[in-house]
């Protein structure tokens, strides 16, 4: 089974997305290192990649003050170059993070089929706050318990994510009976509304949230708490 894949997408490829990237594969790391099991297994359960909107920084490495801030929370830059989107890495990806809500839309305009498994980064951190962990299979160290718990967790959160939040009504385009032509029966499009109007939420805290919810249980069975940066 491949280990479960998270891509990671913004505009030019070179900020944002790449710190999404590397700060998740630190997460990960970072969680293992503090259950005694081999950080270098990451790659096994967990892949973390990006890709930009537009392909104009094709091939350039992470912009420097992108990569200072990976570097100073203990990340690395080593063999990052930009690329732009392709449909193959959104068919590959079994969650996929944005940056705005614009780049959410142009993702499920390439892949329609990809729209319950692509959220705004910032979304996904206040859907992930509202799940019930313990309807998630358990996690183990094992590529295919990681797997499980992350494809549960995408499904929860697209789940969740269809409930109307709290956002101003003027935004909020409801489903049904009074709904327009144009959005009825699209909760993606509604979500998306609605998602403009949520707090940012960081590269490296959305990273944590994700990190935190795709944990490992201890040798011992015991859950232990996930540091956000």
């Amino acid at each position: 089974m491949p280990p479960f894949t998270v891509l990671h997408v913004c505009m030019g490829n070179i900020c944002r997305s790449p710190m999404a990237e590397r700060l998740l594969l630190l997460a990960v790391r970072e969680r293992l290192a503090r259950l005694d099991v081999d950080p270098a297994g990451s790659d096994a359960l967990v892949h973390s990649h990006s890709a930009g909107t537009g392909g104009w920084h094709a091939g350039e490495e992470m912009n420097p003050p992108a990569a200072r801030q990976v570097i100073s929370r203990g990340g690395d830059t080593e063999g990052f170059a930009a690329r732009r989107l392709r449909s193959d890495l959104i068919d590959a990806a079994d969650l996929v993070l944005t940056a705005t809500a614009d780049q959410q839309e142009y993702v499920v305009a390439l892949r329609p089929d990809a729209a319950a498994r692509t959220f705004v980064l910032g979304e996904f951190g206040r859907l992930l706050g509202g799940l019930d962990r313990s309807a998630l299979p358990a996690a183990e160290p094992t590529p295919d318990a990681v797997y499980a718990r992350g494809v549960a967790l995408v499904a929860a959160a697209d789940a969740a994510g269809k409930t109307p939040p709290r956002c101003p009504p003027t935004t909020w385009t409801t489903r049904g009976a009074g709904a327009t032509s144009a959005s009825a029966g699209s909760p993606t499009r509604s979500r998306r509304r609605c998602s403009r109007w949520l707090p940012s939420c960081s590269p490296d805290r959305g990273s944590s949230f994700l990190a935190n919810f795709l944990r490992i249980r201890g040798r011992r069975g015991r859950k232990r708490p996930f540091r956000s940066f």
